[in-house]
C-alpha cells in the first residue's frame, strides 16, 4: 500500500491491519503495529478525522446469503446527455441486484457488478430491468468464474 506523504509507515501498517480485520481491538492493533494502546487510538482517530478511514463494514458470505452468480455488465447508453446518465444511475441505485455501479471511460459508459442467486435470476435482471431502460443501447455481460483476489470490504 503506497500512500501520500502525509502518512508514515505506522499509519500504513494500521490501515493494512484494519483492512484485514476491521473489528480488531485497539490493544491488538497497537501490538501489531508497535505502538502503545493510547498512541494507536490517537492515530486511528486522526485517520478517521482526516477521512482516510470512512467507515467500517461487514464482509458478507454471499453464497450463504443465496448469491451464487456474479457478473459484470458493461452498459452503453444511446445518448450521452446528463439527463440520460442521471436516469440510468437512478434506476441502478434502486436495483438490489446491482452492488456496484461505475461510470467509466471507453467504449461504454457504465460497469456494473451484479450479484444474484443464479443464471435465471441474472437473465431476469438483464431482460426486465436493464433491458427495459430507454437510454440503454448495449449490454455486454462478463460472468465471474472465480475471484482469486477481492479486497472489497
Amino acid at each position: 500500500m503506497q500512500l501520500n506523504a502525509i502518512m508514515d509507515h505506522i499509519d500504513e501498517n494500521i490501515l493494512r491491519e484494519l483492512i484485514r480485520d476491521g473489528r480488531i481491538s485497539n490493544l491488538d492493533l497497537a501490538e501489531k503495529v508497535g505502538l502503545s494502546a493510547s498512541a494507536c487510538l490517537r492515530r486511528v482517530a486522526a485517520l478517521e478525522k482526516k477521512g482516510v478511514i470512512q467507515g467500517y463494514r461487514a464482509v458478507l458470505n454471499r453464497p450463504a446469503m443465496g448469491v451464487g452468480f456474479v457478473a459484470f455488465a458493461a452498459v452503453g447508453l444511446n445518448s450521452h446527455t446528463k439527463a440520460s446518465q442521471e436516469a440510468f444511475e437512478r434506476a441502478m441505485a434502486i436495483a438490489p441486484e446491482v452492488v456496484e455501479c461505475h461510470n467509466i471511460t471507453g467504449a461504454v459508459e457504465y460497469l456494473l457488478r451484479i450479484e444474484v442467486a443464479d443464471l435465471p435470476a441474472y437473465k431476469s435482471f438483464h431482460t426486465d430491468v436493464v433491458g427495459t431502460l430507454p437510454q440503454v443501447a448495449s449490454i455486454t455481460s462478463y460472468v465471474v468464474m472465480g475471484s482469486p483476489k477481492d479486497l472489497r470490504a
